[in-house]
């Protein structure tokens, strides 16, 4: 993929699939790295399926025999001298606390450095395609944080659907906002 905000938002749908309630993304980012951290309570994967998960020829897809997605973000960590990383604890294994965390870190300054990309409408479109999962989202630089809590939202709103396109157009502008200062 051509930005980071992609994989995350492929990591996140995948968390979705494994029928998370919950997801954390956290970004953190200094002027020569960037590494982020996808945490969910999903069902998790087997240790059998967890060893084999980073060979493109492993998938969960019915579609087609392939799934290139956690492949291609392993090989564009390392390729930066970054690294990468996931862990999973199987549902049946642990009935509490299940889920899956997977974990990239890229060195910037690296000529195969891919950008972030645009990590706004990530998560404006995980809100809106998963209105009924809580998301935690942080990104830490050297100068500011940015986040945004979808519980903190429900408090407000109430019975006001996140997914509505007044809440949906706020947290836009709100997450620009907190980028723009």
């Amino acid at each position: 993929m051509k930005e980071l905000s992609l994989n995350i938002l492929d990591i996140a749908e995948n968390s979705v699939k494994a029928k998370a309630t919950e997801i954390n993304i956290e970004i953190c980012e200094t002027a020569d790295s960037l590494s982020f951290s996808i945490s969910d309570n999903g069902k998790g994967m087997p240790p059998d399926f967890l060893k084999q998960v980073t060979n493109p020829f492993t998938t969960t897809r019915t579609t087609r025999p392939v799934g290139l997605g956690i492949p291609l973000l392993k090989l564009a960590a390392e390729q930066t001298g970054g690294s990468f990383e996931i862990t999973s604890r199987h549902f049946k294994d642990f009935p509490e606390t299940h889920g899956t965390t997977t974990s990239a870190s890229f060195f910037k300054n690296h000529i195969d450095s891919v950008p972030l990309g645009n990590i706004v409408e990530t998560v404006v479109t995980l809100i809106q395609c998963n209105p009924d999962i809580e998301l935690v989202f942080v990104h830490k630089t050297d100068e500011k944080t940015v986040s945004l809590d979808t519980k903190e939202l429900r408090a407000v709103l109430k019975d006001v659907p996140l997914n509505s396109i007044e809440v949906i157009l706020w947290i836009k502008e709100y997450l620009n906002e907190q980028y723009s200062q």
